[in-house]
């Protein structure tokens, strides 16, 4: 099993994703890059793991659209 992401994260990358979708995409330096610019995470780890988690969800809604296009 893998590790569990606090309410902090999810939730922050769930509003970084919704206000700033286009930003983001699949590669994680990207994603870590543009986190930068967007907010002032005052710790290296916590910006790489909401960066993290938004991959995480993108990957989820990739996968959800390509269930309902079948």
């Amino acid at each position: 099993m893998g590790r569990i992401r606090t309410t902090y994260i999810k939730r922050t990358a769930r509003k970084m994703l919704e206000s700033h979708g286009n930003m983001f995409g699949k590669d994680i330096e990207k994603n870590k890059k543009a986190m930068n610019e967007l907010a002032d995470i005052y710790s290296k780890k916590i910006r790489n793991k909401i960066a993290g988690e938004i991959l995480h969800l993108l990957k989820q809604r990739e996968k959800e659209e390509t269930k309902q296009a079948e």
